[in-house]
Order: C-alpha cells, then structure tokens, then sequence
C-alpha cells in the first residue's frame, strides 16, 4: 500500500481495521467564500474517528497584508499542533475534504515540509467514501493524547519571492500556476486585488489533475500531461504556485504520483507576488 500520496476508500477501510496501524484521519473541508463552512460540512458527517482541521487556524499563518492570503505558520507551531491531535513520528496521516482535495493537498505538502513522509491523501474524499458505502459519523471523537510528532528535515523544497523573482531573468525554472484559466489570464479576478500572473509562468488548473469522477487521474496519464507543460526541463525546475499556496499543492502532489519530484512551492504565490510594491505583472495567455 502505498503511504505517502494517495490512497483509495478500500485501502483506507482496511487499514482501519488493523488496529497495530497508526492511522490519523484528518478532514480539511473549506470554501474561501465561507471560511465556517468547512467545519459546519465536518459537524453534518465526518469519517468516523477523523479530527477537523481549520485551513486559515492551523495550515496558515497571520496575514500581513504583504505575505499573502494563506502564509505558511512557523513549521515548530504546525508540528505542535499536529502533536496536539495526537500525531507520532510513525502515524499514518491521511487528509480529505470535500473539494476535489482543494485543501488535502495543502496538509499533505505541509506534513512532508515537516518532515514527515507518512501522509497520504483520501483518493475522492468523503464523495468517494461515501459512494463506496463508507460510515459517516456525526460526534467528534474523543481527544487523543498528545503525540510524540517530531519536527524532521523538510522533504519538499520551497521558493520565496526573492527566489521567483530573480528566475524572471532567464527563467530557468518553470513557474507553474495552478489558478483557473481566466484568472490566470487577468479575467473575473475575485480573491485579490489584481489580476494577470507572474510572467513566464505557465497554467495548469489543478482540478485538471482529476478524472470525471473526482479522483485523479491514474500516474502515466499525469505524468505524460505534466511532461509536455515541463517540455524537457526536469521535475526540480518546476515552481508551483496558484492564489495563496494552497492549491499549488494539489499540483505538486500529482506530480508526486507521476512520479515527477523535487518541484518547489512558492507558498506566497500570486497573493503575495501582487502585493509587492513593483512586481512585474502579465495578462492574457503565453507567447
């Protein structure tokens, strides 16, 4: 079974059953237009022992006003907090939520730039669960002791503004923006003040990582769409990001399952890139 990307409601169901298994069950439900309402989804039916985890309170950072909407927390106070739900060094954490694995995705990347290898996201989330018959609870559980989760050497690199903005000469790294297409273009810009991307940046929508039904697709088929947007650079070339972060990280997890890795996440993305004084702006589509 493989631990450390996806893994199906069958899977999950049995691991569940073998009680020596570490299993942490962690459901990230979120909308960005209704910041309660992920918790409100949570309380009308969880996965039955799964905690809830807040995007903006526990995956996030303060806003500054210049580091984006959804800044990383200090990795020592994402660990703590990942103890406080119970987590040791060698529990198995799996995320879901109930939007594509929008937010799973962000906690999967979060845990490995914590260091810790054992995470996998819910293939389909609580849909799939719930279309193969999966329980449904309503209570909470009850609190887990305190863990014994360990910060460790970060297993996935990062890009900082800086970073992104010195490859504009040259761009040897391919900057790859996981926003709706329009949005990338500068169209129908909603979440922040302006629109348009990072220039040179390509776009790759992450629910474009997903079959019809919500799952994603299988490795060859990802790695074969990734390729041809990477056109001959390697995997570790690739800068992910989309609005604040979050999504990026839906990317960079398919890449994970194509077996594509080293890409970086530039947590800050275009949140934070619109609000630097100066910042170069594009809009429209490529050259």
């Amino acid at each position: 079974m493989n631990t450390n990307t996806l893994i199906t409601p069958s899977q999950l169901r049995e691991r569940l059953g073998n009680r020596a298994a570490k299993t942490l069950l962690v459901d990230c439900s979120f909308e960005l237009s209704d910041p309660a309402a992920g918790r409100r989804a949570y309380d009308a039916g969880h996965l039955p022992g799964a905690v809830y985890v807040h995007l903006e309170d526990v995956l996030s950072a303060a806003k500054t006003g210049r580091n984006g909407r959804h800044p990383l927390p200090e990795r020592a106070r994402f660990a703590d907090a990942m103890t406080a739900l119970g987590a040791d060094d060698d529990t198995l954490i799996v995320g879901y939520d109930n939007a594509c694995a929008m937010y799973a995705a962000r906690l999967w990347w979060m845990l490995r730039w914590a260091g810790h290898g054992a995470a996998a996201v819910l293939d389909g989330g609580i849909a799939a669960w719930r279309a193969e018959d999966g329980a449904i609870a309503v209570a909470a559980p009850a609190a887990r002791p305190r863990g014994s989760f360990r910060l460790r050497e970060s297993l996935v690199p990062t890009a900082d503004y800086a970073t992104v903005k010195a490859n504009l000469d040259g761009g040897a790294r391919l900057v790859l923006d996981a926003r709706a297409p329009d949005r990338f273009r500068g169209e129908n810009e909603t979440l922040d003040p302006v629109g348009g991307h990072i220039p040179g940046a390509r776009n790759r929508l992450f629910r474009d990582n997903l079959a019809a039904d919500g799952r994603f697709k299988p490795a060859a088929q990802l790695r074969a769409e990734f390729e041809q947007l990477l056109d001959g650079r390697p995997a570790d070339a690739v800068i992910s990001q989309c609005g604040s972060g979050v999504t990026a990280c839906h990317n960079l997890l398919a890449m994970e399952v194509a077996g594509l890795r080293g890409a970086a996440l530039y947590s800050g993305s275009w949140s934070e890139w619109c609000a630097q004084p100066g910042a170069p702006i594009a809009t429209g589509d490529p050259l």
